[in-house]
């Protein structure tokens, strides 16, 4: 219903559509009204209750409609069209802030988790932890760790910008959905990315901080579950923390292709997993 009225009316976010509803109703009241003039008339002529003779009544009952009806109807329809422009754009402001990040500006875990949904092929999922992110909060504050939030976002969203996206999944944890390109160059892109943010410290008042950021990839095949490949990158991400940090990782590094590995493996990756979850 929301939709077919929408479609019939314009969008209210627009100010232009304001003035086309009124115009619509106006003439809609009026057009009415005239109708229901000539209905009336003619019997109240026949019972000789009409002062004037029917074809000068008619007239005048036209007139009268398309000036003060008119009139009426065009002052209520605008103030009725400014009504439902603040309410869809409250409406529009209300599911910007339901989908972003309010720290970051980038989506946030639910928005980024239905973006994710929409992927099919040729893409992966990377996942980026800010390296000792604890210990920039213990040192120089917590406004100084949100300006580290702040600049690596913003790093992110320009990187990730078009068909890609980019989310703020919580703390300092962010995600983003690379599109397009082989599997090699989608690797570069992440790479390229992390040497980024570690050659561009973060100035947040009187102190300055370098970073850097670990971050695990996982592909998005067709297939594949999504929450398949966000274990895979989450469990990659775990293992470049624990090889060191600053540092990329793509699933394949620790896992076998066709996303399947020996149990000894999966044992010994599980095992470097805890160990980061731990450090």
């Amino acid at each position: 219903m929301r939709i077919s009225l929408q479609a019939e009316l314009g969008d209210f976010q627009d100010r232009h559509t304001i003035y086309v509803f009124a115009l619509k109703m106006s003439f809609l009241a009026v057009t009415l009204s005239s109708v229901v003039i000539t209905l009336i008339l003619p019997p109240l002529s026949w019972m000789g209750m009409l002062p004037v003779p029917l074809a000068h009544g008619v007239v005048y009952g036209v007139l009268l409609s398309w000036l003060i009806g008119g009139a009426v109807s065009s002052v209520l329809s605008l103030v009725a069209g400014h009504a439902m422009h603040q309410l869809s754009v409250s409406r529009a402001e209300f599911e910007q802030l339901s989908r972003t990040d309010v720290l970051s500006g980038l989506l946030n875990r639910r928005a980024f988790t239905e973006a994710l949904e929409e992927v099919d092929e040729n893409a992966c999922l990377a996942i980026f932890d800010v390296d000792r992110f604890k210990a920039i909060n213990d040192r120089f504050g917590h406004a100084c760790g949100d300006a580290v939030i702040v600049a690596v976002s913003a790093i992110l969203a320009a990187a990730f910008a078009g068909s890609s996206a980019a989310a703020r999944l919580g703390g300092e944890e962010f995600g983003a959905i690379v599109v397009g390109g082989s599997q090699e160059q989608r690797i570069e892109r992440v790479r390229s990315v992390c040497a980024h943010l570690a050659g561009q410290p973060v100035a947040a008042g009187d102190c300055v901080v370098a970073i850097t950021v670990s971050a695990g990839i996982a592909e998005l095949g067709e297939g594949r579950s999504k929450e398949g490949a966000y274990s895979a990158a989450d469990k990659a991400l775990y293992l470049a923390k624990a090889l060191g940090r600053n540092r990329v990782v793509h699933e394949n590094e620790g896992l076998h292709p066709g996303w399947r590995r020996h149990s000894s493996e999966e044992r010994e990756i599980n095992t470097i997993c805890d160990e980061a979850r731990l450090a």
